[in-house]
């Protein structure tokens, strides 16, 4: 069905309906009314949780067959009892994978006694003021099906005698389980002349008995107003799962953009390396061509700026980082500055060089101008940096800022 219309009904195989499975997306399953036992048991107030676990103790002695192998569910309440719905598990199992393997993705399981439309209760405590029955000819069986109460119901299946009129058995039996509240009875279309014949016979049935053409509307609503899912007992995690096919084109559009996107990460790093790698073997060609003695190469570009700065060296020449080199453009700086701040100079205590740095200890007591400083070394491609106090002293790190 769709929406609240109902697009095709008939009977047909399980096996035939797996398009229709994968197709929708809830499924509801009627189970037959004598398949689900509905019993009515006293229970304390206990948790969600905790009622779960103690139901299959408190039906066990009105059931003929082990707890453990049954679907035990609980329901509404009414009259300070509540109604418990129990169901062979082996059996409902089966059924459900088989609509799972056919992709259905929402499952409901739903006692048909409970479908049917509910009558409001006499005056008498217990009792019904009316009550809804619904029969079924399959062949030679018939399966009846009764809502007693709000919370109650049963279901038969009744096999009639050789030659004996379906429904005329069918009306003796519903008259035995319900002697004397009205009825109001459905069967299908094609029975309604039959049935209403046999109550006709009966004065007093006519009276009470009211047989009406049932229709799967009339299910379909009672469906959706019934809360007691079989489906809960069973754990096998029947919620509402993702329609991965839904999403199949957008899945394989995102793997693509992906797909794409690594290729071409990996493309762009493998032209890096081997420019990488060509630009190494030029240098070390480079630094072979200038010092073909040299057997050990590591750092290509490292090893040629030591090799110029001992050439310099050798020739003279001083480098930038030399004791000398930062010693003049430290002392030029210190001129600079210190007269044009007005303040007392600071007085110098020592000067040490170490690692191709100048070390400045400076006497305590002075105002050291840090920030000057470091405006006019930089001028003179030398950096300046706090270095850590010596007895209460100020000490500058100089080095070559490249």
């Amino acid at each position: 069905m769709s929406g609240s219309t109902i697009e095709r009904q008939g009977m047909a195989p399980l096996s035939d309906l797996s398009d229709t499975v994968a197709k929708s997306q809830r499924v509801v399953l009627l189970l037959a009314a004598n398949d689900v036992s509905l019993l009515r048991v006293k229970v304390p107030p206990l948790s969600s949780a905790r009622l779960k676990a103690a139901l299959p103790n408190l039906v066990e002695e009105q059931l003929i067959t082990d707890p453990a192998d049954c679907v035990v569910v609980a329901g509404g309440v009414s009259d300070g009892l509540r109604t418990v719905a129990v169901v062979q598990r082996a059996w409902l199992d089966i059924i459900t994978k088989a609509l799972i393997a056919f992709g259905a993705r929402h499952i409901t399981a739903l006692p048909a006694q409970m479908c049917l439309s509910s009558q409001p209760q006499s005056g008498q405590s217990g009792q019904p003021a009316s009550v809804t029955a619904a029969i079924d000819e399959r062949g030679t069986d018939i399966d009846m099906t009764l809502r007693l109460l709000e919370q109650d119901g049963i279901g038969l299946a009744i096999a009639p005698e050789q030659n004996e009129p379906a429904a005329s058995v069918a009306i003796r039996t519903l008259c035995t389980l319900i002697p004397a509240a009205p009825i109001m009875l459905y069967v299908p279309q094609s029975l309604v002349r039959a049935y209403q014949e046999v109550v006709n016979d009966t004065v007093t049935l006519s009276k009470r008995i009211n047989v009406s053409a049932d229709n799967w509307s009339r299910w379909i609503a009672g469906a959706n107003s019934t809360t007691l899912d079989l489906m809960a007992g069973l754990n096998l995690g029947n919620g509402p799962k993702l329609d991965l096919r839904a999403w199949r084109w957008p899945l394989a559009l995102s793997a693509a953009v992906l797909l794409i996107n690594i290729t071409a990460v990996n493309i762009d790093w493998w032209r890096m390396k081997s420019e990488a790698s060509a630009l190494r073997a030029t240098m070390i060609q480079v630094y072979k061509s200038a010092y073909p003695k040299e057997s050990v190469i590591i750092d290509p570009l490292a090893q040629m700026q030591q090799k110029i700065a001992l050439a310099k060296h050798d020739a003279g020449l001083a480098a930038a980082d030399d004791f000398t080199a930062i010693t003049a453009a430290f002392g030029e700086a210190w001129s600079s500055i210190v007269p044009a701040t007005g303040k007392a100079a600071p007085v110098i205590a020592a000067l040490e060089y170490r690692e191709r740095s100048l070390l400045v200890r400076l006497k305590p007591g002075g105002e050291a101008p840090a920030q000057q400083m470091k405006v006019a070394l930089a001028k003179r491609d030398l950096t300046l940096e706090l270095a850590p106090a010596q007895s209460g002293a100020v000490v500058w790190q100089i080095r070559n800022a490249k």
